[in-house]
């Protein structure tokens, strides 16, 4: 064994500097968008976008990042994680150019998928080119700062596009990614390394084709379901074939000799409970920034910039505790620590259920701090546990998995919890909108946002119409809130029962690692 692959890239942590900057800017467009929102639906200053046209801004980019991520991982392995990440970077910043310009909704909708092609080629290159560059005893730290960049981007995306909002106009939230995409590129092409495996086998085409299809198809009946609820045949029509194609993936997978993912992987417990967290603990957060996003622009009146900042101790927790995780796993095990986080993450969430409609900002401001700190002792461990369940050389396939197994997590609590929060708003809706004329009883039951709107065209009977618009959203919240913590309690149950307490079944040895490698791959 060569000194590199002992003590990792000389410069490996200029390296993860690089790959955290180009993750920050795709993962960070996941929320920037949501503050933009009601611009982007002002006829004179947006696009003039109805809520299904918002929703679907959204969800187009979610759609096509969670049904590519594993496809861009296996690519990845084969042509070169550097190669994979600077394409990627490529095209989230063409399309996020794209984006800014867009004259209607159905391009927005359109640059929105092509940004989620680019983001899925970026996010599993960017840990696989970790896994690579750092020795094992370095790689749990380094997935650490890994792991708080994810959280970060997530809780600064309101803050930076609030800010942006202040000043410019709503193409400014996508236009911002450009500058950040053309310095990363330029960075990747100077410092990063090429890596891939360096055995490859054939290209599992059929296998690649039916992962797609059948994440894509899930996807999006979840997404349709969310929308417009799952007993109609377009949302339950697409989940069932997604499941039946997946269900061929896996029993294709399991007879062919070179698959794109070998699902016998998920026999070893350390790996298939610490994929199952992930996605089980994004279900729930992810379902929960959605309403709370509704919550404080709307029914406590915040600018998107003083929204944004109430998710600050929530970026602060990512970034205190996520690095220093690793230490606490080295102490207590993986298993202990992820159980704590899940605890966390669940006592967050459930405790909207007790916020009101005059709940203080910094009990909101607290409680995304719990989830925070939650989430930071969830996120390292899981991914730890996943990398290191694989060899070395199969880094893009660990790296694709949990990613997609993430982003198929959060598009289903989006949509699962977002389905609650709607049925439960126009239940409560109901009596109060009786005497309404139909449209506009139609637009105030349909969403908290269709019901400020009828009020405003109310004059002074719209204050008693908002009270109920308020009650109602906040009622349905708590339904949603505690749906949130059922899930997260599930993903602790999973944590505890099936997660090795110090890491079980190690992957087969590389060509080039001794079993004292394998040991010191092991640090959680």
């Amino acid at each position: 064994m060569d000194i590199e692959s002992q003590t990792g890239h000389p410069r490996r942590w200029t390296i993860l500097g690089v790959l955290v900057v180009s993750l920050l800017v795709v993962v960070l467009d996941n929320t920037v968008l949501n503050v933009a929102l009601r611009t982007i639906a002002d006829p004179v200053h947006g696009l003039g976008a109805t809520q299904s046209e918002l929703e679907w801004a959204i969800n187009s980019y979610t759609l096509v990042f969670a049904g590519l991520l594993f496809t861009a991982g296996v690519l990845g392995d084969r042509y070169g994680r550097r190669a994979t990440l600077l394409v990627g970077l490529v095209l989230f910043g063409l399309a996020s150019l794209v984006s800014a310009y867009a004259q209607d909704p159905a391009q927005l909708i359109a640059a929105r998928a092509l940004m989620g092609i680019g983001g899925a080629a970026v996010l599993p290159a960017t840990l696989s080119i970790i896994s690579n560059v750092f020795d094992p005893r370095e790689r749990a730290r380094a997935i650490g700062v890994w792991a708080g960049a994810v959280g970060l981007a997530v809780a600064i995306g309101p803050v930076v596009g609030g800010l942006l909002l202040e000043r410019y106009w709503w193409g400014s939230v996508f236009l911002i990614n450009v500058p950040i995409v053309a310095a990363g590129v330029v960075a990747a092409l100077l410092i990063v390394p090429e890596s891939r495996d360096p055995k490859p086998g054939r290209v599992d085409v059929v296998g690649v084709l039916l992962s797609i299809a059948g994440l894509v198809a899930l996807v999006y009946g979840v997404v349709n379901g969310g929308d417009h609820g799952f007993g109609r045949p377009q949302a339950w029509g697409p989940i069932l074939v997604g499941v039946a194609i997946l269900a061929a993936f896996v029993a294709y997978e399991r007879r062919i000799p070179y698959p794109s993912l070998d699902v016998r992987l998920f026999a070893n417990p350390r790996f298939s409970a610490a994929v199952a967290s992930v996605g089980l603990v994004f279900f729930a957060a992810m379902g929960s920034m959605f309403f709370t996003a509704f919550y404080l622009q709307l029914v406590r009146g915040y600018s998107p910039l003083e929204s944004g900042l109430l998710m600050v101790p929530f970026a602060v927790a990512q970034l205190v505790f996520a690095p220093r995780s690793a230490a606490l796993v080295r102490r207590y095990g993986s298993r202990a620590v992820m159980v704590g986080g899940t605890a966390l993450t669940m006592a967050g969430l459930g405790a909207f259920g007790f916020v009101a409609v005059d709940t203080p900002a910094w009990v909101i401001a607290a409680l995304a701090f719990v989830q925070g700190v939650g989430m930071a002792n969830v996120m390292p461990p899981a991914t730890e546990s996943i990398m290191a369940s694989l060899p070395r050389e199969k880094a893009g396939v660990g790296s694709a998995v949990g990613n997609t197994i993430r982003q198929v997590g959060g598009a289903l609590g989006v949509a699962v919890l977002g389905s609650v929060l709607s049925a439960t708003y126009r239940s409560g809706m109901a009596p109060h909108v009786t005497r309404l004329p139909v449209p506009a009883r139609d637009a105030a039951q349909e969403s908290v946002s269709g019901g400020y709107a009828v009020a405003a065209r109310l004059g002074a009977a719209g204050r008693t119409l908002v009270d109920h618009v308020n009650d109602a959203f906040v009622h349905a919240m708590h339904y949603s809130a505690v749906g949130a913590a059922v899930i997260a309690l599930a993903g602790l149950v999973v944590v505890f029962v099936w997660l090795p307490r110090h890491g079980a079944g190690p992957a087969p040895l590389v060509a080039d690692e001794t079993p004292e490698d394998r040991e010191l791959a092991e640090v959680v």
